[in-house]
């Protein structure tokens, strides 16, 4: 991980004199749209940073932009460098990090040209890994402060409008409309949520944060009615820019925006230790995920502090989890040599130099294909009890070669179903180990 860092006392200073606050189009154009890839509940989009494509992903959680990944190959010129710490959701302490003036940002015709980017060069700090795709670094508030921004997670499109009168009335005709509190640049809303055993409402802020990939994060230790469900699992949480973050994972009775009502949806409830660099706004008592946000069409509208919703086909889709106790991380690629048959439709039909009939027509190639490792076991788990440990090496998955499936194929099939029988072949410092386990939901 490391940055093209150039000390400059006037880059493009005439340039930057007259740029705009934040996005803008470049052209005469109202509106664009960009296709994006949606992975493991995350929003990834291309950006080009002074003229060099990344990859970023789309943060409501986030008021900075941060880039913490970028090859020595990919040439990214950075200027007006200086040093700060930064302390970021989990349990290390503050870490080394740089901030960077007036960078170039562009998404097809839509172009910031003053944007400040914090430069994150740490090695453990690996979204990718996670992912299992590139990505270099996190957008947020500076990408929806100027227009409207419409998320399709159907047709995985985004949509930037002008922030016009007549744009606005058509978005009023098919969705609903919840006023924001807009704090440090980040999207608060209220919700109602229910508890088990209870038939009373808890009014709660929650930050709306479609870079978690959980439904709800609710912070126990804010808010003394938030009732911690009888039924609950230890977890590995996720990761923040200072660490791991770990807590217990359970259900509530309903969560409700407005009028939109979900039954028994999956809650993470963070460890007090994470939480305590939670950013202290009054009364907000945690956060709503992407796998909440997923199930609507979404507007957002930070000019007017309003968001749009109306459900997508995804609305009613169950609240599934990782049955399995696995976090399984991309690890790097390995080449791998595979067969293949050149021509097959004529195979039958070749001869050598002798009239002899070539029986065996296959070639070989080489590709590049991902490692998956176990990052976490979960205790208790199906995996812990099938004896899996840290740090194996996925081999095969039911039979299949590990390196034939994308992360998300993965963490779909560890979700799919009770009782699934699921075969992993591992490697365990060079020793080849069959083991079978059965998915069990504990929640």
């Amino acid at each position: 991980m490391k940055f093209k860092i150039v000390f400059f006392c006037f880059l493009f200073s005439f340039q930057f004199i007259l740029a705009q606050d934040g996005f803008h189009f470049d052209t005469n154009k109202t509106k664009t749209t960009i296709a994006f890839e949606f992975v493991n509940n995350l929003i990834i989009i291309p950006i080009e940073v002074n003229g060099v494509k990344l990859n970023f992903l789309l943060d409501t959680g986030v008021e900075d932009s941060i880039l913490f990944s970028v090859d020595d190959t990919d040439g990214v010129i950075f200027s007006n460098i200086e040093k700060i710490r930064i302390r970021g959701f989990g349990s290390n302490d503050a870490f080394d990090a740089y901030k960077s003036l007036h960078n170039k940002l562009s998404i097809k015709n839509y172009t910031d040209l003053d944007h400040t980017i914090f430069l994150v060069l740490d090695q453990n700090i690996n979204i990718s890994s996670q992912i299992g795709v590139p990505v270099n670094g996190i957008i947020g508030h500076n990408f929806f402060k100027n227009d409207l921004v419409k998320i399709n997670y159907t047709t995985k499109r985004i949509t930037v409008f002008k922030n016009t009168e007549k744009e606005i009335k058509k978005i009023n005709k098919s969705f609903q409309m919840f006023p924001l509190e807009m704090i440090y640049g980040k999207p608060y809303i209220s919700t109602k949520t229910f508890f088990e055993n209870s038939d009373a409402l808890m009014e709660s802020k929650l930050l709306i944060d479609i870079g978690n990939n959980d439904a709800l994060w609710l912070f126990s230790e804010k808010n003394k009615e938030i009732v911690i469900p009888n039924s609950t699992i230890e977890d590995f949480l996720g990761r923040g820019f200072s660490g791991d973050v770990y807590g217990k994972r359970g259900r509530i009775k309903n969560f409700k925006i407005g009028n939109f009502n979900f039954k028994n949806p999956l809650v993470a409830f963070p460890n007090d230790t994470a939480t305590v660099e939670a950013d202290k706004i009054v009364g907000r008592i945690g956060s709503i995920g992407s796998e909440i946000m997923r199930r609507f069409t979404t507007v957002y509208n930070y000019q007017a502090n309003e968001i749009y919703l109306k459900q997508n086909p995804d609305y009613n889709d169950s609240f599934n989890f990782n049955m399995s106790g696995l976090d399984i991380q991309h690890q790097g690629l390995q080449w791998i040599s595979e067969g293949f048959e050149e021509n097959p439709a004529i195979s039958n039909n070749l001869f050598d130099g002798n009239g002899n009939k070539v029986i065996n027509n296959l070639k070989y190639k080489f590709e590049l294909k991902p490692i998956y490792i176990i990052a976490n076991v979960r205790k208790d788990s199906p995996a812990e009890k099938a004896g899996i440990l840290k740090n194996d090496i996925i081999v095969k998955i039911d039979g299949r070669n590990g390196y034939n499936f994308t992360l998300q194929q993965i963490n779909d099939l560890l979700k799919s179903e009770e009782g699934k029988t699921i075969k992993l072949i591992i490697d365990r410092k060079g020793k080849i180990i069959n083991l079978v386990f059965q998915l069990k939901n504990l929640l």
